[in-house]
């Protein structure tokens, strides 16, 4: 007996097929999106997990300079209550380029200075300016590479572009998942230790969530 053939004269290729062939494809890209990042986590995991054992050691870099009197003058002291606010552009440029930092966050502004928070994954920082002399004093914080991984893991302080990041990434692992459920179920008429291996992978940490955390 021949095969079914489509209108067009070409075999028909069977349902079940096609979904697999779909489902094939969605999950090999989805895991080629999401494989850095489930090996970025995964590490973090771990180091998380030890975080007091393998704590890095915070190197601490002071700074000083004097702001230029044309530059003191949008600092000048004026009367009113404590504001949050930028500094003005051409401030923020300066200690960009005398201080080599990013001074394009809100400041704290109070009667007598500004406070620039300068918060980063992997350390912390802050500029201080008196508003009277343009004074300029710097310090900032790193505690190693893998507290900066660690904080990417926890998004902390990371800006936008990173938490979209997380938020890709986080979909590319739900259709890597999910397809792989699919693909399980497909092929678990020809392996018999699918779903134990599955209920496993479900009742292990659900055991261990109340049997031994309290």
């Amino acid at each position: 007996m021949s095969a079914k053939t489509a209108p067009t004269g070409k075999p028909r290729i069977p349902k079940k097929n096609l979904l697999l062939k779909q489902l094939h494809t969605w999950h090999w890209m989805s895991s080629a999106v999401a494989m850095i990042g489930l090996l970025l986590f995964a590490i973090t995991g771990i180091t998380l997990n030890h975080a007091s054992e393998i704590e890095g050691k915070p190197v601490v870099t002071p700074a000083s300079a004097v702001m230029p009197a044309s530059l003191r003058r949008l600092l000048a002291p004026a009367g009113g209550a404590d504001t949050k606010k930028t500094l003005p552009p051409e401030v923020a440029d300066w200690l960009a380029s005398t201080l080599g930092e990013n001074a394009a966050g809100t400041a704290e502004w109070s009667a007598s200075e500004v406070y620039l928070p300068l918060p980063r994954p992997g350390g912390d920082g802050w500029i201080a300016i008196d508003r009277t002399s343009g004074a300029v004093t710097s310090e900032t914080t790193s505690r190693g590479w893998i507290s900066y991984l660690n904080d990417l893991h926890k998004g902390r302080n990371t800006g936008t572009a990173w938490k979209w990041f997380i938020d890709i990434f986080a979909v590319a692992c739900v259709v890597f998942a999910a397809t792989g459920f699919f693909l399980l179920q497909l092929h678990s008429g020809r392996r018999p230790s699918t779903w134990p291996l599955v209920f496993a992978g479900l009742a292990i940490p659900v055991i261990i969530a109340v049997i031994f955390i309290h």
